[in-house]
């Protein structure tokens, strides 16, 4: 599997994401504690929001743990909203293209999960993808693919419509192939003003995800840890599993749900998938 972060709030070191908390995305590429696999060395990635139209995203094949550019560039890029990923691969090769978030314009997309018998499958979710975008793919993991569908099915007019409907066609197709739990997902798209995030899995046992709690009130709850005065009051992250253990600070998203962070508020809505 994979471990995830998905930032947003003021501007903020990439660094204070990445290396400073105690359970720290970097902590978690080499001992991750609810992922499936314990190391997640299979490369890296993070995204970016700046002055530029699209979002600035660096990936490598290097672990997380390992990367000198990653450390270096850390501390000096802040963004209003970041996404990060580090990855153990399932199948699919360990190459730069197949690093997560995937972009497409000002969007962003990363994947904690996979499809069960995507190889079987691949051809037709493939054929799915509007041709116009089809060119646009560089890898060759379910992610990737499912990003696809899911701007062909409209993400960038109504994403959480568009990811029901590209879940709803793996998993018309998966049945076709005989898969009976085709969809395992913790999935995180933005365009760089709203992130979305979707916790779902066919079998109804999906991977784990958390949001963060208020802010204001953990920084009067914990008036002495330094951390909170990094983030405003509008911060708010959603994570693979907690970057520390701070009591009060991670709430669980339920099974089958999109979690819509905009503006420093976030909602939380039933997701299911839509049959194509």
């Amino acid at each position: 599997m994979c471990r995830w972060l998905a930032y947003s709030g003021s501007p903020l070191l990439m660094e204070d994401l990445l290396y400073r908390p105690e359970h720290s995305l970097i902590v978690q590429s080499m001992h991750s504690t609810m992922g499936a696999e314990t190391t997640n060395g299979d490369g890296f990635g993070v995204g970016w929001y700046g002055d530029s139209e699209k979002p600035g995203v660096f990936r490598s094949t290097e672990p997380a743990w390992n990367d000198r550019n990653l450390r270096d560039i850390s501390g000096y890029i802040a963004s209003p909203r970041m996404f990060a990923h580090i990855r153990a691969a399932i199948g699919s090769p360990v190459q730069q293209t197949n690093c997560h978030p995937f972009r497409h314009g000002r969007w962003l997309f990363m994947h904690n999960g996979y499809i069960d018998g995507f190889h079987a499958m691949k051809r037709d979710l493939a054929l799915a993808v509007a041709p116009e975008l089809f060119s646009d793919m560089e890898g060759t993991t379910d992610t990737e693919m499912l990003f696809f569908l899911a701007l062909t099915f409209g993400l960038t007019d109504d994403p959480p419509a568009a990811v029901a409907r590209a879940v709803g066609l793996v998993e018309e197709a998966g049945r076709r192939h005989g898969i009976e739990f085709p969809v395992q997902m913790t999935v995180a798209t933005t365009d760089g003003e709203t992130t979305w995030a979707f916790r779902y899995s066919t079998e109804g046992r999906s991977r784990t995800l958390y949001h963060s709690t208020d802010i204001s009130t953990l920084r009067r709850q914990y008036p002495d840890n330094p951390a909170l005065h990094l983030l405003s009051d509008e911060s708010r992250i959603v994570v693979s599993e907690p970057l520390g253990g701070l009591r009060g600070a991670w709430r669980e998203v339920a099974e089958s749900t999109c979690v819509v962070i905009r503006e420093g508020n976030e909602e939380l809505l039933p997701f299911a998938p839509t049959a194509p």
